[in-house]
């Protein structure tokens, strides 16, 4: 279904304002945007809640947001930054509605830990997914990421940037770029 709303959630060390999701949502102007700060973030806690904790916060967030914004919960892309998108996929993977997800630095496993996966909820997910990965991310190179991804079952886009880390200082403009050209192809 034709995007008609994002749902943009933050990584574990920032909150809604990070500058690359504020720059997603003013590009994607006039389609309605809320960036999501998780429950520990909004308490004032550093410290990110458990997983489960979290995954119930978007469902409650995108419920809220398509019934404020007039949309179906089947047109509505959700995703962010690192942690934040990991949530976000985890969410639809257990049967949250979604056109699709946008996965910048997706964090396919802690800094020097490869064989702690976060992957098993791939296998559910069925809608388009954009991955945005750098091709220095400590969380996951992007030939590990490539890997993994092939066991999702809906179409994959993968995008890599070149001499980017986890953080893809500097390639803001590239990545709302890849996300707007990426949002053009679902229908």
């Amino acid at each position: 279904m034709k995007p008609a709303g994002m749902l943009l959630t933050p990584g574990a060390g920032s909150d809604r304002n990070h500058p690359c999701l504020v720059e997603m949502e003013q590009a994607v102007a006039p389609m309605p945007v809320e960036r999501h700060d998780f429950p520990y973030r909004r308490s004032g806690r550093k410290a990110p809640d458990r997983g489960p904790v979290l995954v119930a916060d978007v469902v409650e967030a995108a419920q809220a947001f398509v019934k404020n914004a007039g949309i179906k919960p089947s047109a509505l892309v959700l995703g962010g930054r690192s942690m934040g998108g990991r949530i976000c996929s985890m969410a639809v993977a257990e049967g949250l509605p979604a056109a699709g997800l946008v996965l910048i630095s997706y964090p396919l496993h802690p800094p020097g830990k490869p064989d702690n996966l976060r992957i098993e909820h791939f296998p559910k997910l069925d809608v388009p997914c954009l991955f945005v990965s750098g091709t220095r991310d400590a969380f996951g190179a992007p030939d590990e990421l490539a890997e993994h991804i092939t066991a999702i079952n809906g179409p994959v886009t993968h995008v890599t940037v070149e001499g980017a880390g986890h953080d893809l200082k500097g390639k803001g403009e590239f990545v709302v770029g890849t996300v707007l050209d990426w949002l053009k192809t679902i229908t």
